[in-house]
């Protein structure tokens, strides 16, 4: 378990390791695993959950932030890190996919899980929310980070917050920051505009800063409300 720099959460655990199957262009977790010659092969760690379990403070975790584990490869593995989220339910576990048409076989989630999908641009967004519909969670949500394209083409972002049961949102760019992979100012607020007609709070990372800089009040961050 390690203290993350992740803004939305306060630590993050892997206990599925190797290299991610999904191949992200962007990914920095496939860089590190070729950088530093490590064992690509998939592998499960039961042992990662001993810090959660003995840690007492209540805390968000984010499982799996170096790989996808609702991918075809890796979600039969799922079940087996269900039970240690059952087991610690003083504490949040938050899951992010790119492969949201593999939630419905784990739906519905426990009570302390908080389920997202990532999304890059607007087809991305548009086969997530109807996935999300499909599934149960006390939060559904969607991370646009990185934020490679626009969104709201046709000003119907906030419909498909609505329909799909979505309520908070997080909005980043890619990392490192490049001028090259910079999402447009109009692109973010687009989003935050669609989720404002619906009242979803949205979190938007730090390293959006250079792209708002001229209007830094703006770089909110907010909190799901956690449906009881």
């Amino acid at each position: 378990m390690n203290k993350t720099k992740i803004e939305w959460c306060d630590y993050t655990i892997n206990p599925v390791k190797g290299m991610c199957p999904v191949g992200c262009p962007y990914c920095y977790a496939r860089a590190m695993y070729k950088r530093f010659k490590r064992d690509e092969s998939l592998s499960y760690h039961d042992e990662v959950f001993k810090g959660v379990h003995s840690l007492r403070n209540p805390s968000r975790i984010f499982v799996g932030s170096t790989i996808d584990l609702f991918h075809e490869k890796t979600s039969g593995l799922f079940p087996r890190i269900l039970e240690h989220v059952k087991h610690s339910p003083w504490h949040t576990f938050i899951f992010l996919t790119k492969c949201p048409e593999n939630l419905i076989e784990c739906s519905p989630f426990p009570d302390n899980c908080w389920i997202g999908c990532s999304c890059t641009d607007q087809m991305m967004f548009t086969v997530a929310a109807d996935y999300l519909a499909m599934i149960e969670a006390k939060v559904k949500f969607v991370s646009f980070e990185p934020l490679l394209g626009q969104i709201d083409y046709g000003g119907t972002t906030w419909q498909e917050f609505m329909l799909s049961g979505i309520n908070w949102v997080i909005i980043g760019q890619q990392t490192p920051v490049r001028k090259s992979t910079m999402p447009k100012p109009e692109w973010i607020h687009d989003i935050v505009d669609a989720a404002d007609k619906v009242d979803i709070p949205v979190f938007l990372k730090n390293n959006l800063y250079s792209v708002l800089k001229s209007d830094p009040a703006h770089l909110r961050q907010q909190w799901p409300e956690v449906k009881k």
